[in-house]
């Protein structure tokens, strides 16, 4: 028997059912869900991409000199003793649903690193390291045909491009990513469109070529030839379900925030990161397991576009980081305030915080000293993370800096714990295998930090 011909045969039904026929890059996606996991946990990753102020927003300052404090008074919260900034009061009324943590530290100063050591749990993460939402898309899948990880908004150019990949675990595990810069589900008349067949290939003709792939059987090959053909069906399957996302209306569903109430809308806020934490809690309601989103807040009206890097404030006009401008805290933390305690609020509602963790954290924190543009330069040494739902301990502040925000005063926080913190919440053992050989590359090499935990 010829054995070339077959191997033909095979690389043509590959073709018909690659990506490009179907112009998506779901089957990779799709993969991760033949992964055995449980459904009982899911994560909302909120990044505040280019390092937010904690000394601005959760852990003031108020008897540090002037040119440390900044403008912004503390108040309290529902949780006696513990105060956060004045910019975000309805936070501070639900404090008794999250925890905060105000010992987070590292050593990258760098937004490009800084942001790989944020998304891996890692101090020194290599250039292959997988981001949590990986990781979890590996060990934890959507069993829903829908996938496993998405990344709502894209990250800025000071950053490479490592968040869409699935590092070493490779692309079946990356995130599909909606929404790039002003094209977001904040923007009128915005579409979901990462569903949709190329140009010129209906929905019919979609069906008719992956009824083709399913009549193409190898029956009669020799072994070797049988052996390719299995694995080939094994992706076959991940071919077909893309078809069937692709087809069905289930899942563009869960992407269509027209499907919201408008008071819903509004109550997120109709900005992008409003509309991008509403979009997270419809995919989490689908069955996604990670969602990161950009903590963009977006751009205020009459105000031309530069960016998503709401949080990196060095200042420098608009009234520099206490303005509000796209990059004052004037203008980001009332947007945050709304949209976070909107996602909060809602997903108590529906019962779904005791299941889902919800994250919130930059790459960094901002320097103690105001500069000399009215804004604060990047500082890795001590920032805050809040966390809340999936059994995280509501009220409980974990650790301390120091009385100018400078430096950790108690219990710090470096990367490894709180990656194993997260793995923790999420029902997946720190120490849990991801190479094929079951013996190296553990998911986290720290320890979860249990007091954050009821």
């Amino acid at each position: 028997m010829d054995h070339g011909q077959p191997m033909m045969n095979r690389r043509r039904l590959i073709q018909l059912g690659s990506l490009g026929m179907v112009g998506l890059n779901l089957p990779h996606l799709l993969h991760a869900g033949t992964q055995s996991g449980n459904r009982d946990r899911s994560c909302i990753f909120i990044v505040q991409y280019g390092g937010a102020s904690h000394i601005d927003s959760l852990d003031l300052k108020p008897n540090a000199p002037a040119e440390i404090r900044g403008p912004y008074q503390s108040i309290a919260t529902a949780v006696p003793g513990v105060q956060i900034g004045e910019l975000l009061p309805r936070l501070a009324g639900m404090a008794d649903r999250f925890a905060l943590i105000r010992s987070m530290t590292h050593g990258n100063p760098g937004h490009d690193g800084g942001m790989h050591v944020c998304m891996t749990g890692r101090s020194a993460p290599v250039e292959s390291t997988p981001y949590f939402g990986s990781v979890m898309a590996r060990l934890k899948p959507a069993m829903a045909n829908i996938p496993s990880y998405v990344w709502l908004q894209n990250l800025a150019g000071d950053v490479l491009p490592r968040y869409l990949s699935g590092g070493f675990l490779g692309s079946a595990f990356g995130p599909l990513r909606v929404g790039t810069d002003e094209d977001n589900p904040a923007a009128p008349g915005f579409r979901m469109k990462a569903f949709d067949p190329p140009a010129g290939l209906s929905t019919e003709r979609l069906v008719s070529r992956g009824d083709l792939l399913s009549a193409l059987d190898p029956a009669g090959a020799s072994a070797r030839d049988r052996s390719r053909s299995s694995k080939l069906a094994a992706f076959g399957e991940f071919q077909q379900r893309a078809i069937d996302l692709v087809t069905a209306a289930a899942a563009r569903r869960a992407f269509d925030l027209e499907q919201e109430p408008a008071p819903t809308r509004e109550r997120y806020g109709r900005h992008p990161l409003g509309q991008n934490l509403l979009m997270a809690r419809r995919l989490i309601e689908a069955g996604v397991r990670l969602v990161s989103v950009t903590a963009w807040a977006g751009t205020p009206a009459g105000e031309k576009f530069r960016n998503v890097q709401t949080w990196d404030m060095h200042g420098g006009g608009l009234g520099g980081i206490f303005g509000t401008s796209a990059f004052g805290l004037g203008w980001a933390l009332p947007n945050v305030d709304q949209a976070v305690s909107a996602l909060l609020e809602d997903l108590h509602n529906r019962g779904l915080l005791d299941d889902t963790l919800v994250v919130m954290v930059g790459e960094f924190g901002r320097t103690p000293r105001i500069n000399s543009g009215v804004g604060r330069d990047h500082w890795p040494s001590v920032y805050s993370a809040m966390l809340a739902g999936a059994g995280i301990r509501g009220g409980h502040v974990h650790g301390a800096s120091d009385r100018q925000g400078a430096y950790v005063r108690d219990a710090a926080v470096r990367p490894e714990a709180f990656g194993a913190t997260l793995f923790h919440a999420l029902g997946i053992p720190p120490e849990t295998r991801l190479s094929p050989d079951g013996f190296t590359r553990p998911a986290s090499v720290g320890q979860p930090i249990l007091s954050l935990f009821a």
